[in-house]
C-alpha cells in the first residue's frame, strides 16, 4: 500500500475499544457466564487486530522487538482467535446447550489454536529480512514458509467466514427477536466483507505467482473490508445484548425526566424518613425507582389537603377539549398543585366523611400528570374554566 493511502483505522479501533471498556464491568460481575466471556474475548481480539495492523504500530513492533515483520503473526493470531470465537458464539445462539455442542466448540478452539501455532512456526521458519509495512503478503508471496504463512491465515479466515455465513443464513428465518435479527444482519454483512477481503488478498497473491502485479488489490482494496468486518461482526454480537439494555435505559431515562416536573411540584412535602442518596451517575433504574417512591410518599402526605371535588370538576372541564388520559393528567396536575399550595398554608381539606387519600384516578396516571405539568397555559385555562363555573353556580 502506498504510504500516502490513508485508511481511517482510528474510528473503528476506537469504537471497538470503547465497546470493550463498557463490556469489562459486565465481565467482572458475570465472568462465569460463557457468553459474556466469549463476547469480551471477541471484542478484545477484534480490537487487538486493528491496533496491530495500524502502519505506525507495525513499524513500532519491528523497532521494539528488532524482528522484521513480527506484526504479521501477532495480527494473524488475533484474527484467528477472532474467527474461532465468532464461530462458537454463533453456535451458542443457534443451539441449546448439549454435550454435542460443547464437543464441537472445543474442537473449534483446538483447531484454531493449532492454526495459531502453525502461524508462528511458519513465520519463524521463513526468511523475511526486509520489513514490509504495507505489502507484506504480496512481497513475500513466493517466499518459502512465508507463502504458507499467508495462505494459512487467509484460508482459515475464509473457511470460518463461509461456515459462519452459512449457519447465519440457515438460522435467519427462525429468528424472531428484533434485536437478535439485527445482530444476525450485522454478522451476515460483516462476514461477507471478510470474504471479499480474503478473495482480493488471494487474487493479489496468486497474481504474484504468475508474474503479474495486482498488489493494489491487497494493499488498497482489501484493508477497508477487513476494517468493516471487524466492526460489523463485533456489532453483530454486541447489539443483541446491548440493544435491550439500551432500550430499557432510554425508556427509564425518558420517564425519569418526564417525572421531574411532578417531583418538583410535590417536593415541598418533606419525606417521612431519610432516603438514600443516589447520585446523577447512579443507575437510571434506581434513580427512577427512587423518584417514583418519593412522589408516592409525597402524595400520601398530601392526601389530607387533596380536594376530590375540585379534581372531578377539573376532569369534567378538561374532557371538553381533550381525550380521557390527557384530561386525567390535566385534572390530576391541577389538583396536586392545589394540594401542595394548601399544604404550605396548612389548610387541611374537610374529609370528615371519608379517610384522607389520593385514589387511583390520580396515582395511576402519574405520567399523564407529569406531561400536563409541562403545559402551564393549559392548566391555567382549565383552572379558569372551573373557577368561572363555580362562581356562576354560587351566584345563581
Amino acid at each position: 500500500m502506498s504510504p500516502n493511502f490513508h485508511i481511517p483505522y482510528i474510528l473503528p479501533t476506537s469504537l471497538l475499544a470503547i465497546a470493550l471498556v463498557f463490556k469489562f464491568p459486565t465481565l467482572v460481575r458475570a465472568w462465569r457466564d460463557p457468553d459474556v466471556r466469549a463476547t469480551t474475548i471477541l471484542l478484545a481480539c477484534a480490537t487487538a487486530v486493528l491496533v496491530v495492523i495500524t502502519p505506525i504500530n507495525i513499524h513500532r513492533l519491528n523497532v521494539w522487538t528488532g524482528v522484521p515483520n513480527i506484526a504479521a503473526p501477532w495480527a494473524y493470531s488475533f484474527l484467528t482467535a477472532f474467527c474461532a470465537t465468532g464461530l462458537t458464539m454463533i453456535m451458542r445462539w443457534r443451539e441449546p446447550p448439549s454435550e454435542r455442542r460443547r464437543r464441537r466448540m472445543i474442537a473449534i478452539y483446538w483447531i484454531y489454536a493449532g492454526i495459531i501455532v502453525a502461524l508462528w512456526g511458519t513465520f519463524l521458519l521463513a526468511d523475511v529480512p526486509e520489513p514490509r509495512i504495507y505489502d507484506l503478503d504480496t512481497y513475500y508471496a513466493s517466499t518459502l514458509w512465508m507463502r504458507e504463512h499467508t495462505l494459512l491465515y487467509l484460508i482459515a479466515h475464509m473457511v470460518s467466514s463461509l461456515i459462519a455465513a452459512y449457519m447465519l443464513w440457515k438460522w435467519f428465518p427462525e429468528v424472531t427477536h428484533r434485536w437478535l435479527k439485527a445482530g444476525v444482519i450485522f454478522l451476515q454483512v460483516g462476514y461477507a466483507s471478510g470474504l471479499v477481503f480474503d478473495i482480493t488478498k488471494l487474487i493479489a497473491v496468486a497474481a504474484r505467482w504468475t508474474g503479474s502485479d495486482l498488489d493494489w488489490l491487497s494493499t488498497k482494496a482489501a484493508p477497508p473490508f477487513a476494517l468493516l468486518e471487524a466492526v460489523l461482526v463485533a456489532l453483530g454480537f454486541i447489539v443483541p445484548q446491548a440493544g435491550p439494555f439500551l432500550q430499557k435505559w432510554g425508556r427509564d431515562q425518558a420517564e425519569y425526566v418526564r417525572l421531574r416536573a411532578l417531583w418538583r411540584t410535590v417536593k415541598v412535602v418533606g419525606p417521612a424518613a431519610a432516603t438514600a442518596r443516589i447520585g446523577l451517575l447512579g443507575p437510571v433504574d434506581l434513580r427512577l425507582m427512587q423518584r417514583e417512591q418519593r412522589i408516592h410518599d409525597a402524595l400520601r402526605l398530601l392526601a389530607p389537603y387533596f380536594n376530590p371535588a375540585a379534581h372531578q370538576a377539573a376532569y369534567t372541564a378538561a374532557q371538553a377539549d381533550h381525550d380521557g388520559p390527557t384530561a386525567r393528567g390535566i385534572a390530576g396536575a391541577i389538583a396536586i398543585q392545589d394540594a401542595t399550595a394548601a399544604y404550605e398554608k396548612k389548610a387541611i381539606h374537610d374529609t370528615s366523611d371519608q379517610p384522607p387519600q389520593i385514589g387511583p384516578d390520580v396515582t395511576e396516571h402519574l405520567n399523564a400528570i407529569a406531561r400536563a405539568l409541562y403545559r402551564p397555559r393549559t392548566l391555567d385555562r382549565i383552572r379558569g374554566q372551573v373557577t368561572s363555573t363555580e362562581s356562576a353556580t354560587t351566584h345563581a
